[in-house]
């Protein structure tokens, strides 16, 4: 029979190991949970980047052809901007809950998945 001393001695240093364990385990979760969601939002970022690459020059390329059509260059750039201006207030007023809160549940998803 074991003594009653080296039994402690014995659960003490089980306890020692199964909490070292436990925390190394929790380390690598969270390092999987990180890597992860910044992994997914470093490839959305990418593709919105060429995206937005794309509609810039697209949109130079549109306000010049206004340009062109109403006989000042300027004034397709004016017209763009004007449609921006529209397209930003409706976005400030009315997209803006449903752009926030996609996005935020799509990274708590990330994250607790």
């Amino acid at each position: 029979m074991e003594n009653p001393e080296s039994f402690i001695e014995s659960l003490f240093e089980k306890i020692q190991a199964y909490i070292k364990t436990t925390i190394e385990l929790t380390k690598l979760k969270l390092l999987e949970k990180v890597t992860g969601t910044a992994s997914s939002v470093v490839a959305t970022v990418s593709v919105v980047l060429v995206f937005a690459l794309f509609f810039f020059v697209l949109t130079i390329g549109i306000a010049l052809y206004l340009g062109e059509l109403l006989g000042k260059s300027y004034y397709g750039f004016f017209i763009v901007s004007g449609f921006y201006l529209v397209l930003g207030i409706l976005f400030h007023f009315f997209l803006h809950k449903w752009i926030k809160k996609p996005i935020s549940d799509l990274i708590i998803k990330k994250t607790l998945k």
